[in-house]
């Protein structure tokens, strides 16, 4: 998945559910019915729950509009899966940019029996009911929620910013929330690995700290090294 070589600042989410056929998930239910027992079988811990995609979306005035339909993971996980071959739908998904006190940057390496497993980014993911109050979907809660589920890490133990960074591509929207710590880096990932540590079946294997280009490699997502190497260095 290929990303704008731009980052763009958003400091509105204007964020709704609504009713949507897809036909992707209607058309091709029986392969991704089979894709998902194969995955399964594969990680157990897998589960087809819920989660909330994006089939219509707007950037304009710093202001990011859109509209969310509900849907299975399995159909999810087959939509990345299968290459995007529906390219009117997105996964628009909010992850917290966790920096420590001296400037680096804490991203969490994801567990074995995760989807994304050994895939290395900030702390967060696609959104779901839970994230749902009335019909409006608020990120804003996603990923401080993400955060302290993931890291054991709460809301106030970060100065948050009240905008995003937004990399944007056509199948895969980030949306970067900066939360800045009173700890260092270190302090951050002992923190984090205590947590996991803490955990039955943590999200999380472990925590890498990024402070340079140098630490950048190819276990992160595109959206991770475009937002590096657009922002900061």
């Amino acid at each position: 998945m290929s990303y704008s070589q731009d980052v763009i600042r958003i400091e509105t989410l204007d964020l709704s559910l609504g009713e949507y056929d897809w036909g992707f998930a209607r058309e091709r239910s029986a392969e991704i019915a089979a894709h998902f027992e194969a995955a399964q079988k594969q990680k157990p811990a897998l589960w087809n729950g819920r989660v909330l995609l994006m089939h219509k979306r707007e950037i304009a005035d710093a202001i990011l509009r859109g509209q969310y339909f509900e849907t299975d993971f399995a159909n999810f996980m087959a939509l990345r899966d299968f290459g995007f071959p529906d390219r009117s739908v997105a996964n628009c998904f909010a992850l917290g940019v966790l920096q420590g006190s001296d400037g680096g940057y804490v991203l969490g390496i994801m567990g074995g029996h995760t989807m994304n497993a050994g895939k290395i980014y900030f702390p967060g993911g696609t959104p779901d009911p839970s994230d749902l109050v009335g019909s409006r979907v608020d990120l804003e809660l996603s990923v401080r929620r993400e955060v302290q589920e993931e890291t054991g890490l709460a809301p106030s133990d970060f100065d948050i910013d009240a905008g995003w960074h937004c990399v944007p591509g056509q199948s895969l929207i980030a949306l970067l929330k900066p939360m800045r710590a009173r700890e260092t880096a270190e302090q951050l990932r002992a923190r984090i690995m205590d947590h996991i540590a803490s955990e039955e079946e943590p999200e999380l294997a472990g925590a890498a700290i990024v402070r340079s280009l140098a630490d950048l490699n190819d276990k992160m997502p595109a959206f991770v090294q475009t937002f590096f190497r657009t922002i900061y260095f």
